[in-house]
């Protein structure tokens, strides 16, 4: 990002451009004013609609890229089938240039938002000075929590990605963290900032959550409301930005109030084993969820590709790229119509089918029994063979792997989804068949796709509602601050909580399923040094699973060497993951930032690029 030129291009609008599009809820508007502008409420609500639509807006964050590019790569959640894309495979290899665009659109993303809400709490100032009534003093404070916590949440992901350390590693506090800017930028010096220290950074995450929290105590969301934020949210994200820095203490305190008094709770395995595909529309903003991002299928267009793309559109377009791979019309894994449904760019990695506990080897394919006819995917010549497709089921049935791993993914043979129109079920077929010449089993994705039609059919759109915090979350953050305060009992049994509801078990009560200590096995291979004898950190794989949370973790317990030595590749032609190089736990300052930011040099960038 050329921050200093988005800063310079916003003050240039502010002086010419006037506009504006209606809030509802987290419906996004395009930032707008002129010098006399906001001049009643509704207008200064207007203008925090581009910090909640700013997460899904274009490509760069949770509209396409963020969770299929940045974490499904730095992760291995993901093979990379495609690997046409050098940029991309960067990512996927751990080998990143200061010139990747992903990462320099992940910056302009990130930013975008801290620039969107500035711009809100700057207009604030300016209605409060000068129109605001007696009456309104309540509902502009709350505007302002709201926009607190988006702040935060921009900050968090941008220091998460871009800070050179944790503030729970050595020194942490000391270390580079991000360009700060507390207030929206009214000249072309204020639009460059030097890099705070990480300590700084983290201390104004934490303050705009405590004050987010404080403006938004006792709102209550319902109706069209229902999507913005609340102060349980704001609390939610200050006992991870806690945990986060080391301060267990404070994050007990915090988190478990947000257990204990929010309302919300772990919904049940029936409604969470389904909860990530748009259907049934209640799932959404249902028990668990803290907060999430509001995303609706558009009736018309491409998406987010679609150059007329109005601001009120709440669509996506993940699923396009990690969505399932179907059976051929010819009944072939590889044949035509295959990726009816996406384009499946990306298919989960066989060494997570291990860390859920699915150990079967790659499957073969038979002649099918009593087949005759023409071959179509309804008629098939060659199937899974019987014997391990049984074996599958009753793995599944006893519940051998981790249930999680049918929420997050999609087996071959096993399961099916709609076709393209949903007007039959269609069985998943063996993903990058014709890349890795069924070296691989080739599951799918299944979190945040479509499937009960092509996400084709409904215009490259997708229709769940993405969790950016929910109640698992904070389970295991709490059990992570408990464990490391000495409180080990408590720690355990949130730890159990999660894991029980998996197993769809009460989580309030003892269960054979238990783990019997924090350093039980788990599921996960004995080869698997991260997971194999550590509960919290296989909860918050398993559970959190393509939700963009392990990556993070990994940097902020210092597992990258571990994992790179686990997963090996990054492709299913083996091709291998770059020698682990600790500065991976730090994405790059990007080349253009540090060439158009007048208060950074070469000194600044992060070690080693």
């Amino acid at each position: 990002m050329r921050l200093n030129i988005v800063f310079y291009f916003f003050i240039i609008f502010l002086a010419i451009s006037c506009s504006k599009v209606s809030e509802q809820a987290s419906i996004p508007v395009d930032q707008t004013t002129s010098g006399n502008y906001p001049a009643n409420f509704s207008q200064l609500e207007s203008f925090l609609g581009s910090g909640y639509s700013n997460f899904r807006k274009g490509s760069y964050l949770y509209g396409f890229e963020l969770l299929t590019k940045h974490f499904a790569s730095l992760e291995h959640t993901a093979y990379l089938d495609y690997k046409g894309d050098g940029d991309w495979n960067e990512l996927a290899t751990h080998n990143i240039s200061t010139t990747n665009p992903y990462v320099d659109k992940l910056w302009v993303g990130l930013y975008t938002g801290v620039k969107n809400v500035n711009v809100f709490l700057d207009r604030a100032d300016f209605y409060e000075a000068n129109f605001e009534q007696p009456s309104e003093k309540d509902s502009v404070k709350q505007l302002r929590g709201e926009a607190y916590f988006l702040r935060a949440w921009y900050y968090f992901q941008l220091e998460c990605f871009f800070g050179e350390s944790y503030m729970t590693s050595e020194n942490g506090a000391q270390k580079k963290g991000l360009p700060l800017f507390k207030k929206m930028a009214t000249s072309l010096d204020e639009a460059s900032q030097p890099r705070s220290s990480v300590g700084d950074v983290w201390a104004f995450i934490i303050s705009d959550l405590k004050n987010a929290a404080t403006n938004l105590k006792g709102v209550v969301r319902t109706g069209n409301s229902k999507g913005r934020v609340s102060e349980w949210a704001a609390k939610g994200l200050l006992g991870k930005a806690y945990t986060f820095c080391g301060k267990y203490d404070s994050a007990k305190l915090v988190l478990k109030d947000v257990i204990d008094n929010s309302g919300k709770s772990l919904m049940p395995y029936a409604k969470y084993s389904n909860a990530y595909n748009a259907l049934p529309e209640t799932n959404e903003f249902n028990e668990e969820s803290l907060f999430e991002i509001n995303v609706d299928r558009k009736s018309s267009g491409t998406g987010i590709f679609t150059s007329q793309t109005s601001a009120t559109d709440l669509t996506t377009s993940t699923g396009l790229l990690w969505g399932p791979m179907i059976l051929g019309l010819n009944g072939v894994e590889t044949g035509g119509g295959n990726t009816e449904m996406s384009r499946v760019n990306i298919f989960v990695h066989d060494n997570n089918l291990k860390r859920f506990g699915f150990n079967l080897p790659v499957y073969n394919l038979v002649a099918a029994s009593g087949f005759s006819g023409t071959p179509s995917r309804y008629n098939p010549q060659m199937v899974m063979d019987p014997v391990y497709y049984k074996q599958s089921k009753d793995i599944r049935a006893n519940k051998i792997a981790d249930p999680r791993l049918y929420v997050s993914a999609l087996q071959p043979w096993v399961d099916t989804v709609g076709n393209r129109d949903g007007t039959q079920r269609v069985p998943i077929a063996r993903a990058g068949g014709t890349g890795n010449v069924y070296k691989q089993q080739g599951w799918s994705y299944k979190k945040y796709c479509s499937i009960d039609k092509s996400i084709y059919y409904y215009n490259n759109c997708d229709g769940a509602n993405y969790y950016l915090l929910r109640m698992a979350d904070i389970y295991l953050l709490y059990a992570e601050a408990c464990m490391n305060s000495g409180d080990n009992v408590t720690a355990l049994e949130y730890i159990n909580k999660v894991h029980r509801r998996a197993y769809s078990l009460p989580i309030d009560l003892p269960a054979s399923v238990d783990y019997s200590s924090l350093s039980a096995n788990t599921k996960a291979s004995s080869t698997d040094v991260d997971l194999i004898n550590n509960p919290l950190a296989f909860e918050r794989f398993t559970e959190l699973f393509a939700e963009g949370h392990w990556w993070f973790d990994v940097c902020r317990w210092r597992l990258g060497a571990n994992e790179a030595a686990y997963y090996k590749t990054a492709f299913p032609d083996g091709t291998p993951i770059s020698q682990w190089n600790d500065k991976m736990y730090s994405y790059p300052i990007p080349s253009l930032e540090m060439s158009s930011n007048k208060k950074m040099t070469q000194a600044d960038q992060n070690p080693g690029y």
